[in-house]
Formats: C-alpha cells, sequence, structure tokens
C-alpha cells in the first residue's frame, strides 16, 4: 500500500518502455517515450534474449502437449477428440509493503482456480492451453527509486517466473520494517518453477519439470513486498500484453494469436498508472502532513490527481467518483482503447478482468455461469473519508492506533478511506483502498456482451469463491 517519502527530482517527460531481456529479474529502462496517442504498447527496443543469472532459461520451443490419435488428453471424458481452447491468463500482482498476506491468499487460492478449470473442461468436453504469466504493479517511480533494495529492478510488465524461494529477500518491506516470508513458504514448499517465462499445461502436461503447473503457479503469484507503493497495475497489464516485448515474441510467446486472453488484478490501493511524473512533485495533489504543517508525496498524490468525485456531504461520503486523465495520470482510455479496439475489435479475442481489489466483500454469486456477484462486492462500495478510531467503531487498525496513528495521518498518506477492510481471525487485518480507475477498465469489458468483469474483495479471507467467477467468464467464452 502507499507511500510516504522525501520528494526527488524532478523528471523530464512521461515514464519509460522497458526493454527487459526475458529474465526473471524485472525489466530495465529504455528510452523510449510513451505517446499519449497509442493504438497498443508502443514497441520497446530489440533486446538480446539473454538470461541473468541464477535465473530460469527461456524455452525457444513449445511445451510438445500434442495428443496421438485415440490417446488420452489427460482430460476426463476427452480420448483425443476434445478441441482446445487457447487461453492466456496474466496476473499482475501488486508487490508493495502491505500485500504479503493477500498474495498468501490468492496462492492459496490457485488450487481452486485450477480445480474450478478442470471442472469446466470435463462438463463441456474441452481441453484447455493454457499460459500462465506473473507480474507485478511496479512500473518504477522517482520517489521510489532511492529506496529499492540493491539489485532490485522494477518489473514493468515483464514476467517473474523464479519460484519466490528463491526471492525470499522480496519478502522485506522497501523500508525494512517488516518481514514476511511465509506468504511464500506457506504456499511454495518445494520451491518449483517452469522452464518458460510463463506456466503453460494443455491435456495433463506441463513445462515444470519437476513437478506440476499448480506447484509452480503457487510459487510465482507470491511476489514479495518491497515493490513501490506508487502502483501502476493498468501500466503494468498494458505492458505484459506488449506485442513486441521479449516474452511476447519468438516461437513460444505467451500472448498468442487467436488464444482468448483473462486478467487477474491483485492489489489492495487504487491505479497510480503515471504519464508525466512531474505530478508527483505538485503540491496541489498532495496532502498536508499533520506533522509538520506542509504538503508532502504520498499514495494520496495518485487518488488526488487521478479521480474526480462530488462531495464529500456531511458524513464524508462521496459520490460519482471517476478517473481523471488529465492532472498527470494516464487516462483509463489508453487501455480500454487497446484491449477492446485491438484485442477484441482488431484481434477477436475475448477478453475478460477478474479484480481483487477494495470493495466490500461478495455476498452472493449468481448460480449460473459466469457466476457473476449479485449481492455485496463493488455494487455496495461507499467512497468516503477515513472514520477516526479503532476498529470495529473506526478505521483505525488496533496496532497503528495504539502508535497514536489517527484518521488525519491516513489521508495524509492514502487520500481516502477504504473501501473494506477484512478482520482476519489471528491475523492481519486487510484494508483495501477504492479503485475507480480500474473499475472504469474493468466495466469496460462487459461492452463485449455479457459479463466480461467480475470485482471480488482484497479484504476476502478465501480468495478461493473469487476463481468460480473467473471460471464462469471462461466458460462463457468457449
Amino acid at each position: 500500500m502507499g507511500l510516504a517519502l522525501a520528494s526527488g527530482a524532478c523528471v523530464d517527460g512521461s515514464p519509460t518502455f522497458d526493454t527487459n531481456d526475458g529474465s526473471s529479474s524485472g525489466a530495465s529502462s529504455s528510452t523510449g517515450p510513451i505517446v499519449e496517442d497509442v493504438t497498443g504498447p508502443p514497441p520497446p527496443p530489440e533486446t538480446t534474449g539473454t538470461t541473468s543469472p541464477g535465473t530460469t532459461t527461456v524455452a525457444t520451443t513449445p511445451v510438445d502437449t500434442t495428443a496421438t490419435e485415440g490417446s488420452s488428453t489427460g482430460v476426463p471424458g476427452c480420448e483425443g477428440d476434445c478441441p482446445e481452447h487457447p487461453l492466456d491468463v496474466v496476473f499482475v500482482i501488486d508487490n508493495s509493503a502491505t500485500m504479503g498476506n493477500p498474495q498468501r491468499r490468492l496462492a492459496l487460492a490457485a488450487e481452486a482456480l485450477l480445480d474450478q478449470l478442470a471442472l469446466l473442461e470435463a462438463s463441456h468436453g474441452v481441453v484447455l492451453d493454457l499460459h500462465l504469466m506473473v507480474t507485478t504493479t511496479d512500473f518504477g517511480n522517482p520517489l521510489c527509486t532511492p529506496f529499492q533494495p540493491a539489485g532490485y529492478e522494477p518489473a514493468r510488465g515483464a514476467p517473474i517466473y523464479t519460484p519466490c524461494t528463491d526471492r525470499l529477500q522480496d519478502f522485506t518491506s522497501i523500508t525494512g520494517s517488516s518481514t514476511v516470508p511465509e506468504a511464500c513458504t506457506d504456499a511454495c514448499p518445494l520451491g518449483l518453477g517452469p522452464t518458460d517465462p510463463y506456466v503453460a499445461v494443455v491435456g495433463g502436461e506441463d513445462n515444470v519439470p519437476a513437478g506440476t503447473a499448480l506447484q509452480a503457479l503457487q510459487c510465482l503469484l507470491p511476489q514479495g513486498i518491497n515493490g513501490c507503493g506508487f502502483e501502476s497495475s493498468l501500466e503494468n497489464m498494458l505492458q505484459a500484453l506488449n506485442p513486441s516485448a521479449a516474452w511476447n515474441a519468438g516461437p513460444a510467446p505467451f500472448l498468442r494469436s487467436g488464444a482468448d486472453l483473462a486478467i487477474v488484478l491483485l492489489t489492495d490501493e487504487g491505479d497510480c498508472s503515471v504519464q508525466d511524473y512531474s505530478v508527483m512533485e505538485d503540491p496541489a495533489f498532495m496532502n498536508v502532513n499533520p506533522d509538520t504543517g506542509a504538503p508532502q508525496a504520498t499514495s494520496a498524490v495518485c487518488w488526488n490527481a487521478g479521480v474526480s468525485c462530488d462531495g464529500p456531504d456531511g458524513m464524508g461520503v462521496y459520490t460519482n467518483c471517476v478517473s481523471n486523465g488529465t492532472q498527470g495520470l494516464q487516462p483509463t482510455s489508453r487501455y480500454i482503447d487497446y484491449l477492446l479496439g485491438e484485442l477484441v475489435g482488431s484481434q477477436g479475442k475475448d477478453v475478460m478482468m477478474l479484480t481483487i481489489v477494495g470493495v466490500p466483500g461478495v455476498v452472493q454469486h449468481s448460480l449460473e455461469p459466469p457466476f457473476e456477484p449479485t449481492v455485496g462486492g463493488v455494487a455496495d462500495l461507499v467512497i468516503h473519508d477515513w472514520v477516526d478510531g479503532p476498529i470495529p467503531g473506526g478505521e483505525i487498525t488496533p496496532d497503528e492506533w495504539a502508535m497514536g496513528v489517527t484518521a488525519a495521518d491516513k489521508t495524509f498518506a492514502l487520500g481516502i478511506g477504504p473501501g473494506c477492510t477484512g478482520l482476519s481471525m489471528g491475523g492481519p487485518i486487510t484494508q483495501g483502498q477504492p479503485p475507480p480507475r480500474i473499475r472504469e477498465v474493468c466495466e469496460a469489458l462487459d461492452e463485449q456482451g455479457g459479463v466480461h468483469c467480475c470485482m471480488e474483495s482484497v479484504c476476502d479471507d478465501d480468495l478461493g469463491p473469487s476463481m468460480t467467477c473467473l471460471r464462469g467468464m471462461i466458460e462463457t467464452a468457449i
């Protein structure tokens, strides 16, 4: 979640694109600027295709999963005659300081996801040809750069495909104040990874030589807590889909022509995809530090510059909150236009999105595919100022309240009250900020006809039920 950092040097122009070489250590910066009028992610410069020391080598040929005549495909009810349906799934994981527990919960829910997809295959007589790729929400930010750990690079949409047990240093926060290795080790006891920059599985075959696709996915989903707290969820999603990126090129690309696309986005904060980094230094978008009386750059900048609302009313409630793409953050049209205009309109893909974000918990889902939320969730979201006092009467966690943290401090740090608060039994309390920008992009996908957007709560203890909605959207696509 959010940051309160000392102001950094002004950076001219816009964010840069990556020149990732296909390694799992993240992407390095290039000189190619973002242009405002784009039909898709501008291509990065050519890469060498090399890998960093200690990373998994990128496979140069796809996994051979072709079933011979009359042979089993590994799917119940399919004996060599069931059609294959290619589906690319990209997971965009918030790797900022408060995300250890949500990452652990998502990794444990991966079993529910693959179980749901197996049920789909059996009930529809189809073999899913899956590519599963994981990246983070860290695009880099000049206010985070001075605090980056040695050897760490923002992903900028590049795949991270080494098991989390090889990256346990990433489970110490950027400030060094918290460490949660169990976010990795609880779900990834064996430390397995794929031979490609993504997990590939079709008909019982996968690219995980020493284990299973599930084991590898559970080792990739925990991404650590040392990423930048100015989460660029939407921009990193877009960069992951860059057709010229190393992982989407060559003989075994992640993103395939003819494959449908599912996007899974996990974050406890709103989107902060920056178009012009000067916004981070503009006092007009900063909140005042209650300790100093001076404006300072925190995650509140992302809310203040990226969202416009009516209000607040006398109860501190805001209405009609929509994205604002004219004050330094990328307009949401950048992402909607690429997903709907290029991937759906030009390439004929079916694109669906599951967001696990700062909205109230879903109480009930539809009993029919796509099993969308029908009670609770985003329909119950109330955007409001922070309520002072400790939980449950207020919205300050007991630990923070004991340290003297007040609603004024939280407003300074984050800009808006939580969209959800998860009261985990004996575990850390999860709070998630409202995500109007992410919501706009997700709900725009419903323009394809039918439900293509599911919004679930990052505050839920069990993320398994949210996988049902993703399965349902995939089911309607096939």
